[in-house]
């Protein structure tokens, strides 16, 4: 089920696997075209972030390979569940972020989808990919917060 947020009203899912694997420089929102059933199955928590990216197609941002699964009882008027879906930006922000992608080694990948005002909202990252040892830093780091915050608690009992 979607939780509650206060910037990003409720959250619908968030891509993990995108933090664990990228550097994000910058991030953007971007509204989403969907069918009614995709936004039914939304509600339901039913989407998969793990292989999706966004590239520009056409000069449009189209979001590929995010999963969401088809609505039960929709019957024939049902979506396919890995089709294309565009996203929405003002024109100025797609030509800076186009010229941000066209770096080397910059990609786009969705790192969250969220419900604001009723609408679907998409949270873009302009990533740059980690190398193993960076994965092991960050892990490392992680390791070492969490140990502290143990012992803290541990002293404050």
């Amino acid at each position: 089920m979607a939780k509650k947020d206060d910037d990003k009203g409720q959250i619908i899912t968030r891509n993990k696997r995108a933090i664990r694997n990228y550097f994000v420089d910058d991030s953007y929102e971007a509204g989403i075209i969907l069918l009614g059933s995709e936004v039914k199955s939304l509600r339901d928590g039913k989407i998969a972030l793990t292989d999706a990216y966004a590239r520009f197609i056409g000069g449009e941002l189209w979001l590929l390979k995010a999963h969401i699964s088809p609505y039960k009882q929709a019957n024939r008027e049902n979506h396919e569940p890995e089709r294309e879906r565009k996203l929405l930006m003002h024109k100025r922000e797609l030509r800076r972020l186009q010229s941000k992608v066209q770096e080397a080694g910059s990609t786009l990948i969705p790192l969250s989808l969220y419900f604001k005002e009723g609408r679907v909202k998409v949270e873009i990252g302009l990533c740059r990919g980690k190398k193993q040892h960076d994965k092991r830093e960050t892990m490392r780091k992680q390791d070492a917060a969490r140990e502290m915050d143990r012992a803290r608690r541990e002293r404050n009992r």
